[in-house]
């Protein structure tokens, strides 16, 4: 009886976790669907880190200083099944983010956002995004059901 009911805790115990291990934080909690923004520049880093990987891409401000934008992605893993590789994200390519400011809009030395979709030299495409996350529906993420 002691061992069943030990067993049944245990268990009780492991299910109760289960939802913290996805938990981590609202797009909400940290950006602002209300500020879009699409940021040109240069890969300058990409960090390949659990649970969102970050692109870093420097611009040049109309005064000719530097900036450069911490852009959160979805998983590293997420973004390989999406076709963003190591060898596509090399630092001095190229690129175009569009996604959301973060709420802090602190741009000292650096500003930070949500990156939604890039877009490469050539025209190509991917989505970037997290899905699921309470991130704006807006036609980026391509396992979202469409709008009607």
């Amino acid at each position: 009886m002691i061992r069943s009911t030990f067993n049944a805790l245990a268990v009780t115990a492991f299910l109760a976790a289960i939802p913290c291990a996805y938990a981590h934080h609202a797009f909400s909690a940290e950006f602002d669907a209300n500020l879009p923004i699409r940021v040109t520049g240069k890969v300058v880093q990409v960090e390949w880190i659990n649970p969102h990987a970050w692109v870093h891409v420097e611009t040049e401000r109309d005064d000719g200083t530097k900036l450069v934008w911490e852009l959160e992605a979805g998983t590293p893993n997420t973004l390989l099944r999406r076709g963003l590789t190591k060898t596509i994200l090399l630092p001095g390519t190229p690129v175009t983010v569009r996604g959301y400011q973060s709420k802090d809009r602190l741009c000292n030395p650096s500003c930070k956002g949500s990156g939604r979709d890039i877009t490469f030299a050539d025209g190509s495409r991917l989505f970037m995004g997290s899905s699921g996350t309470g991130a704006p529906r807006d036609g980026a993420d391509p396992t979202e059901p469409k709008l009607p």
